[in-house]
């Protein structure tokens, strides 16, 4: 029986092995080349559809299989006819269409490594990144491509429909010659503009590595109308939202512009989407614009990761799709270690879970000594890997039933007066009052407590002693006497991460910057 036939968990822990993954592979441990595992082998007709895009504008781009599997080997040939080589890397700053595909494929299909960037990174976040990885070739947007200019060895290709038109001149055929173990794509993980994370670096062999979070993690299965409206420059977006669909020959769909809830409500109500995995902050969006009860859903998956959903958007969501969406967990640089395995009859994830091991996966909370913890005690999430813990620098607990809590970052737990408290916990709270639109919770310095829990709220309320008194007894009530914000700002916007993650280290770095500047 073949991984992608099995329904459900109990199924999964008994027959899963890796090496049955190769079963859902054309290539073999030598000889294996992800672009044609997720666009070529799929080519079979004219009209099998790979993309649907959503533009912001209101266009939607349809792209076929056999369509991207041209336009990529003709992105192949141009790259060979400039002199990239193997192991040259190729960066690609733009949105989902058409010509983002070619560039991704084509730089894969010719032996180079792609390497993904987000489309809104300013000068310093591109130049970065561009310095670092040292490409030979940048496909982008007109508006992009002048930051780009003036770095050496770089040749910037301004990727507009008259570009997608001129790759006519080259054959529609690449024959592609990369091993398993060849580099394909380095990817930077999400932190802020002016801080450059490492790129990891994956070779063709890991489509088949991450294939396994699909089966579990996302629950793509044949037959699934699949959405990731995520940026395909980060690894949700990339790998669980194109690259893993793909290969299992699903038809994806994603998002690309500013995002309005609305058009990607309408989106998943035109495109009969059944499986969809989004940002926790997508959810929120949603909920938000109160509007989702004018469009028609036909979800049977839903799925997030990233950060803590909270639990108003989960009953948002039950209401509105007919079920809570289910957490994954895992991080760039580990892969998915953590699923709710949806889909699966057997199973009936809590709320609020990060869900189970993956098949074969050891995964412990483990207090500060490495002991295990008992359930319902708050430690930190290890994964074992390479015969030895790995710490994953998120906190959490585990229930009676095995499944896996999150409690914070370790560096997001704020300890005052000797309490230990959870700013993803306060936040939970405060996102429950109906005039806070988005919420985060920090500690900053008190000359008393050590630290005091300050948020920072989106709200169209005044900030006024009333409104401060309300919030404070708002989560206090519903926490407990010692577990309120003390320090209340309101702001326009939250600062995220480019992957729309909530950038507490950002506020916290705002604190410190004005505490230490000089008084006039």
């Amino acid at each position: 029986m073949k991984l992608i036939e099995l329904a459900t968990y109990a199924d999964a822990q008994r027959h899963f092995a890796s090496a049955k993954l190769w079963e859902l592979f054309d290539g073999n441990r030598e000889r294996l080349n992800l672009a044609h595992e997720c666009v070529d082998r799929h080519a079979t007709s004219r009209d099998r559809v790979a993309v649907r895009i959503a533009h912001a504008d209101g266009r939607d781009e349809i792209v076929t299989f056999q369509r991207l599997a041209e336009a990529s080997s003709q992105v192949a040939y141009l790259l060979r006819a400039k002199g990239v080589g193997a192991g040259d890397r190729v960066a690609i700053m733009l949105e989902p269409s058409l010509a983002f595909y070619a560039a991704l494929f084509g730089a894969i299909k010719a032996g180079a490594i792609a390497v993904p960037l987000f489309i809104l990174f300013g000068p310093d976040g591109l130049r970065l990144r561009l310095n670092d990885c040292s490409p030979r070739f940048l496909f982008t947007s007109a508006d992009k491509a002048l930051i780009a200019v003036g770095i050496d060895g770089l040749e910037v290709q301004i990727a507009d429909d008259a570009f997608v038109a001129s790759l006519a001149q080259f054959p529609a055929h690449y024959d592609w010659s990369s091993k398993a173990d060849d580099l394909a794509v380095f990817q930077y993980t999400s932190g802020t503009t002016r801080e450059l994370p490492e790129a990891v670096r994956h070779t063709h062999r890991a489509i088949v590595v991450v294939m396994m979070a699909a089966l579990y993690a996302t629950g793509i299965r044949p037959g699934d109308e699949f959405f990731c409206p995520s940026s395909p420059a980060w690894g949700h977006g990339l790998w669980h939202g194109t690259l893993a669909p793909l290969a299992m020959g699903l038809t994806i769909g994603t998002y690309a512009g500013r995002l309005d809830a609305d058009r990607l409500m309408r989106a998943l109500q035109n495109y009969r989407v059944t499986n969809l995995s989004a940002a926790a902050t997508h959810y929120r969006m949603m909920k938000n614009a109160r509007t989702a009860s004018r469009y028609r859903f036909a979800m049977q998956k839903l799925t997030f990761t990233g950060e803590p959903l909270d639990s108003d958007t989960r009953t948002f969501a039950r209401a509105t799709f007919g079920k809570a969406p289910l957490s994954f967990y895992g991080t760039t640089e580990i892969g998915v270690a953590l699923a709710s395995y949806p889909g699966a009859t057997d199973i009936d994830p809590p709320d609020g879970a990060l869900g189970l091991p993956m098949p074969g996966l050891r995964v412990e909370v483990q207090d500060a000594t490495g002991k295990v913890c008992d359930p319902n005690t708050i430690g930190e999430i290890m994964l074992w890997r390479r015969d030895c813990w790995i710490p994953t620098k998120d906190r959490g607990w585990t229930d009676a039933g095995g499944w896996f809590f999150h409690a914070g970052r370790s560096d997001d737990v704020i300890i005052s007066a000797g309490w230990t408290m959870s700013a993803v916990e306060i936040e939970d709270i405060l996102l429950k009052h109906p005039d806070i639109k988005e919420a985060a919770a920090i500690g900053v310095p008190d000359p008393t407590r050590g630290l005091v829990v300050k948020a920072f709220l989106v709200t169209p309320r005044m900030l006024d002693d009333d409104f401060v008194r309300e919030v404070q007894d708002f989560v206090r009530e519903r926490l407990s006497a010692h577990e309120y914000p003390r320090q209340i700002a309101v702001i326009d916007e939250l600062p995220k991460t480019p992957a729309g993650k909530v950038n507490r280290k950002m506020l916290r770095d705002r604190e410190a910057a004005q505490r230490s500047s000089p008084t006039t």
